[in-house]
């Protein structure tokens, strides 16, 4: 870890020149200056100081917790092709959303594709069609699903997703828990 770097980053976010913030750790300017350069180590009680100064605590400061990511593109998808048995793509659009309480995906059917058929489970599953239309299997039930309708479903029986249609038909589906 750059603890120097790490410092001048916080000390950076407040808003504050290093003149001030020796100011309010009672230290030198060249001190702060020489310990975001890592010339100098602070010691604990110190950088303790500093720290309280910038709205910090050594717990925080040396956690390996990163900031979460909020927005992905493309190239953070994984995309699955699979031209046999669901004759599509699974777009998994946020990735490890498996760690996550929802996962969303993005399935294109083509002609006569389907996707696998899901056991019953715990969670929720909603989906929106965005292109095309589809067939909603839940247990011995079925419900056609066209352009701009979504569905919710609460899966106490196995069900699928097939593609009637002449055309593809594209859709987001989110599972909670992940289960895809």
């Amino acid at each position: 870890m750059d603890i120097g770097e790490k410092l001048r980053q916080l000390r950076l976010q407040r808003n504050l020149t290093q003149e001030e913030m020796a100011d309010r750790c009672e230290l030198s300017k060249g001190f702060i200056s020489q310990v975001e350069r890592d010339l100098a180590s602070p010691s604990i009680a110190t950088l303790t100081d500093m720290l309280e100064c910038l709205g910090s605590n050594l717990q925080e400061f040396f956690s390996d917790k990163h900031d979460e990511k909020i927005v992905f593109s493309e190239s953070d998808m994984f995309v699955k092709e699979d031209e046999e048995t669901l004759r599509g793509t699974i777009t998994w659009l946020i990735p490890s959303a498996q760690k996550n309480s929802m996962e969303p995906i993005l399935v294109s059917l083509d002609a006569g594709g389907q996707t696998q058929e899901m056991p019953p489970h715990e969670g929720e599953e909603f989906g929106y069609v965005l292109s095309g239309s589809i067939l909603l299997h839940v247990g011995t039930k079925r419900y056609k699903v066209r352009t701009g309708e979504s569905f919710c479903i609460h899966p106490a029986a196995s069900h699928m997703i097939e593609n009637t249609g002449k055309r593809p038909a594209t859709f987001i589906w989110v599972s909670n828990p992940p289960t895809f």
